[in-house]
């Protein structure tokens, strides 16, 4: 990861109480235009961050796999979706399928996906910032502003929108 990204994950980190208080106030508030501040504010971070630079999210947050999920993987390696799972998968405490270990065992040194057309839908949502209700998003969210260094610029950008209309 670039030097740049880890400090704004640190800032990130360094402003979780912050962050938190934010966003408590959001989910009073409800404001309506929250979907399309947060869409706008992570296009405009992706201006600026590479994903291939950082890799963050697949060194350190493996994704929830559904069964659809699973039963692509499989495809992709020509395997039986028992034979998958068993190879890449286990049960975490929630009950879910995640991968075996992190970093994610299709992370290329390059920080390529070598699963890329198959990967889970988990990843291609990844990192929720570019969807609708965002309310409810905003939990996960926090946890990703101190993954995904444009999450963390979009939160900063929350921030100076709401921060001054949203909190007393």
């Amino acid at each position: 990861m670039l030097p740049e990204y880890q400090k704004i994950i640190d800032s990130a980190k360094l402003k979780k109480a912050e962050t938190q208080k934010l966003f408590e106030k959001l989910k009073k508030q409800k404001p309506k235009n929250l979907d399309r501040v947060t869409n706008e504010l992570h296009d405009q971070a992706f201006e600026n961050i590479d994903c291939l630079k950082c890799a963050n999210c697949c060194r350190t947050t493996g994704p929830l796999l559904k069964n659809k999920d699973i039963e692509r993987l499989a495809s992709h390696f020509k395997l039986k979706p028992s034979l998958f799972t068993e190879k890449y998968l286990r049960i975490d405490e929630d009950g879910d399928f995640v991968f075996k270990a992190m970093p994610c065992p299709f992370l290329g040194t390059d920080n390529y996906c070598s699963v890329y057309e198959s990967k889970p839908s988990a990843c291609a949502n990844y990192p929720h910032t570019q969807q609708r209700d965002i309310l409810q998003k905003l939990k996960i969210t926090y946890h990703n502003s101190m993954i995904c260094p444009a999450v963390a610029e979009v939160v900063e950008g929350l921030k100076k929108i709401y921060q001054t209309s949203v909190i007393s």
